[in-house]
């Protein structure tokens, strides 16, 4: 029978964005702090380990490895599958590579990977000796996969913390992760350091973990802020990156500025757009000392050459890349990980004790299996050796058997119902016998050729071994300090093997100081036609050329190229642009869009007058809004360093038709509406407001009647022109602002 349960539904909502918040982070976009892996990212290993792909055998398509881990272990989409593949092998994301690729699997300048079809991987030696060495000693525990068909493990058993080696960036709900990569060496003499002294600090771990080792190099230049970011596992990192002066070898050279190294935050699409950054700066006039920008990375590293102008100041330039592009970055650190089950934010000590841990767990569990695989070989080698010694009886016994089974149940209980022996002494010796199955089994599997005499002194040599062996492994499972000296050897082995000099400089760099040269001030005409594109041009040119210029463009004024240009738009905001920062041109060119200089959006903001900064000053300006509020207001207020800023108070619904400087001759305005309902009144009844106020109404509307047009009349002027077409004054009865108006067929 059909069961309906009545429940909240906010409660329900809850419930189950929880649970999906819970399965992201724990089971997606957080690493394990125990392996420093995503769940994909393990998935992917396994797969590759499982495909036998070892550093020592040839490659195999990248799509197989996709295929395999996809449907047996990680049921989502091939390309996110594909791309933890790509990543763990670039180098230049990763401290340590994961996986050795053959292919393009992209650059460190944005290009994405080949087609997984293309593309052939394999596991690196790293990985395979430091990642996924011993899974068969049952070292780690193992789950169902999403299916129940196949078994995954839990955690893989890597002996350094991934973690701290290869750091780790993911986005989760309501929380993310972004923690740099580190040097292996200095992991390990961290690591080897805690092993010895648990109580150590994490001032005392930066004595090895000097900071981040970022694989792009560069530099950390706030080493003084790294004690409290690895102390409390969140902060800043400033970086930057590695700049060489190449000095011309003559008088007459060109310096020039190499850049060998960039900001870890720079690789990918970031590194162009760098390079369009530092042309920016010479098409908006911050400098003029770069003369050309090339790109001449290969596969031997990277290399981007800026040419400078003859004489120019190449330590002043540097500076400005520092100070104006991503050349100094910032490095966002938030080393969040999974912790028993749960996120934590982690400090560098809570990551090397987890990953501690971790080591004890898996030494432990590793050297419970060989002990117990010894004692099965003692067992074993015991009962051959005592074999040896009543063999001759022992094959008397199979001989006088009908079956193995017989022979063997008399080996282990002396029962030796079934078998005929020779004497009574003999069978009376036979039902003393009590070997264990094993080493009965094992006594019934010896070969002939075993029988000879040197075998019985291997098997004795073989058994003194075993023995050893036990007691090796009782000892360390048994000892702290016999433990630890395993951890420590295994470490040193790996540092010896796999560790890399450090490329990342670590030091308190003094800040980069770039003063702007203040420009010479200059009168310039300010352009901007009806497609938003914008520039200043030559007072001489525009006075040759003003009939052309006024006739193709929809804003023409002068100001000088100290001031702002100020933008008003239909949503009541304010923005401003330097003068200096538009593109000064010739007659043809093109200029910029308007909306590339400031925060002005074209999408979503119409543009309603355009004015310069001292044009407003000491005068006033008229606002008119499509509900026909109006007022005026202080150009003064307008003074502000902010480049947006609100200009003025809106009903709900309302948006601004009309915004003019007033000038001294000007009388009385006309406002006309959508119904063509013209109203004309003295300016000198409208009221001056802040520009936080709304205004008043100066026309009453009907219902959906609006503001479309606004004209100011001089003193003594006689008509207007509406839609081109002139309309006496007279026409228009003149009367009070907030009243109805009248019609006028136009």
């Amino acid at each position: 029978m059909e069961q309906i349960i009545s429940t909240e539904y906010a409660d329900v909502m809850q419930k189950s964005y929880v649970d999906y918040a819970m399965s992201v982070i724990t089971a997606r976009a957080l690493p394990d702090v125990r392996d420093g892996l995503k769940p994909v990212q393990r998935r992917v290993l396994y797969a590759m380990h499982e495909l036998g792909l070892n550093y020592d055998k040839p490659h195999r398509k990248s799509a197989r490895i996709v295929g395999d881990t996809m449907g047996k272990y990680h049921p989502h989409g091939d390309s996110s599958i594909y791309e933890a593949l790509v990543v763990m092998e670039q180098d230049f994301k990763k401290g340590m590579a994961l996986v050795d690729g053959h292919g393009n699997f992209g650059s460190i300048e944005g290009d994405g990977a080949a087609a997984m079809r293309y593309t052939e991987a394999r596991l690196k030696k790293f990985t395979q000796e430091v990642y996924l060495k011993d899974l068969d000693k049952d070292i780690i525990p193992y789950i169902s996969n999403f299916d129940e068909t196949e078994k995954e493990p839990e955690v893989l058993p890597v002996r350094v913390p991934n973690l701290l080696i290869n750091g780790a960036d993911g986005i989760a709900v309501g929380m993310a992760t972004s923690i740099p990569p580190h040097n292996l060496g200095e992991v390990i003499e961290a690591m080897e350091a805690y092993l010895y002294h648990p109580e150590i600090t994490v001032e005392e771990l930066m004595e090895y973990v000097k900071g981040p080792d970022f694989p792009t190099g560069g530099m950390v230049i706030n080493k003084k802020d790294l004690l409290q970011i690895y102390e409390t596992g969140v902060g800043k990192i400033k970086v930057r990156g590695k700049v060489e002066i190449e000095r011309g070898k003559k008088k007459t050279d060109k310096d020039r500025i190499i850049i060998t190294e960039i900001p870890y935050t720079l690789i990918g699409s970031n590194l162009s757009k760098f390079l369009s950054d530092v042309a920016n700066l010479v098409e908006t006039r911050k400098t003029t000392d770069i003369v050309d920008i090339s790109n001449e990375s290969s596969k031997d590293g990277l290399r981007i050459v800026i040419e400078l102008k003859k004489n120019a100041d190449a330590e002043k330039l540097v500076n400005l890349l520092y100070k104006k592009t991503k050349l100094e970055d910032t490095f966002g650190v938030n080393m969040l990980a999974i912790a028993n089950g749960k996120p934590e934010r982690l400090s560098l000590k809570d990551i090397i004790r987890y990953h501690i841990d971790f080591q004890m767990e898996l030494t432990a569990r590793k050297y419970r299996y060989l002990l117990e695989k010894e004692l099965e070989k003692k067992e074993v080698r015991e009962g051959l050796i005592r074999a040896y010694d009543i063999l001759d009886f022992i094959i008397e016994m199979i001989r006088g058997s009908k079956s193995i089974k017989e022979v063997k149940k008399c080996l282990m209980t002396g029962d030796t119902t079934g078998i005929h022996f020779k004497t009574k002494h003999a069978e009376q010796e036979a039902q003393k016998l009590d070997f264990t199955e094993k080493q009965a089994s094992a006594i019934l599997e010896l070969r002939l050729q075993k029988l000879v005499g040197l075998e019985i002194d291997a098997l004795q040599k073989e058994y003194a071994q075993i023995l050893k062996n036990i007691h090796t492994y009782q000892d360390i499972l048994e000892n702290y300090s016999s433990m630890i000296k395993v951890i420590k050897k295994d470490l040193e082995a790996i540092k010896k093997e796999f560790s890399l000099e450090r490329k990342t400089v670590i030091e308190d760099g003094e800040e980069a100081v770039y003063e702007e040269e203040m420009p010479k001030e200059q009168e310039v005409v300010f352009v901007m036609d009806r497609f938003g594109y914008a520039k200043t041009v030559d007072t001489s040119i525009y006075e040759r050329n003003k009939e052309t210029i006024e006739a193709e463009n929809k804003y023409v004024f002068r100001c000088m190229n100290t001031e702002k240009i100020c933008i008003f738009t239909d949503t009541g905001l304010l923005h401003q642009v330097k003068v200096f920062d538009i593109p000064n041109g010739k007659l043809r060119d093109k200029g910029q869009p308007i909306d590339n200089m400031g925060n002005y959006s074209s999408n979503g903001e119409r543009i309603v007058c355009i004015t310069s900064s001292e044009k407003i000053k000491e005068k006033k300006l008229l606002f008119v809004t499509e509900k026909g509020m109006v007022k005026f207001v202080d150009g003064g207020e307008f003074e502000v360093s902010r480049r947006t800023v609100a200009a003025t108070k809106l009903l709900d619904e309302d948006k601004v038709a009309f915004i003019s400087v007033i000038e001294k001759d000007m009388e009385q305005i006309v406002l006309q509406t959508k119904e063509n309902i013209f109203l004309r009144f003295y300016l000198e009844e409208i009221p001056e407001k802040k520009k936080t106020a709304v205004g008043v109404r100066g026309i009453q509307l009907k219902e959906r009647d609006f503001i479309i047009e606004v004209y100011l009349m001089e003193v003594e002027q006689k008509e207007i022109f509406v839609k081109e077409k002139a309309v006496l004054i007279d026409r228009i009865k003149l009367t009070q602002k907030d009243t109805k108006g009248m019609r006028l067929r136009i």
